[in-house]
């Protein structure tokens, strides 16, 4: 079905873009990446071929962001949480178990993808406790998604679900 047919999700929209090269590495923002139907993100420190699927691509909502800022009186930039897609308007839990596009590429919802101590680490050397960090992300932490086909995917695109 072509992509012009999908309805959007509440104008879900992709705000951003985070990858990092290697393990450990600073996160970068981008405008644009190629990401590889059963890879990932190519660049990015998780691609590999026939990468398991919860391994392949990961969104956010900025409400979990602003959340989590809220909570703890503090004004982090989404790219601390580690996740590749930050999306505006989308209810992500959701989506788990759902095809749905950003853009032109599809992608499944594979699980929920909650806080990890690394994220938790990462979170306690801007001054937030690292289990205050990874409990106020419990159930908002985003998702983990498979991508089914190659292509490029851009900020400013929409998310659609599939029929």
């Amino acid at each position: 079905m072509s992509p012009d047919l999908l309805e959007p999700f509440d104008m879900a929209t992709l705000r951003a873009i985070f990858t990092s090269p290697v393990r450990g590495a600073a996160i970068q923002a981008s405008d644009a990446v190629q990401v590889h139907a059963g890879c990932g993100i190519v660049g990015d420190r998780n691609y590999r071929r026939n990468n398991a699927p919860a391994d392949q691509i990961t969104l956010i909502e900025q409400a979990a962001v602003d959340f989590f800022n809220q909570t703890h009186g503090c004004h982090l930039p989404a790219s601390l949480l580690r996740r590749n897609l930050l999306m505006d308007d989308v209810a992500l839990n959701d989506l788990v178990g759902q095809t749905f596009r950003v853009g032109r590429i599809r992608l499944r919802g594979i699980e929920l993808c909650e806080p990890c101590a690394v994220v938790g680490r990462i979170l306690q050397a801007e001054g937030i406790p690292a289990h205050a960090a990874v409990r106020t992300l419990v159930g908002r932490g985003g998702l983990r998604a498979e991508i089914l086909d190659t292509g490029v995917i851009r900020v400013g695109e929409t998310l659609t679900l599939e029929p």
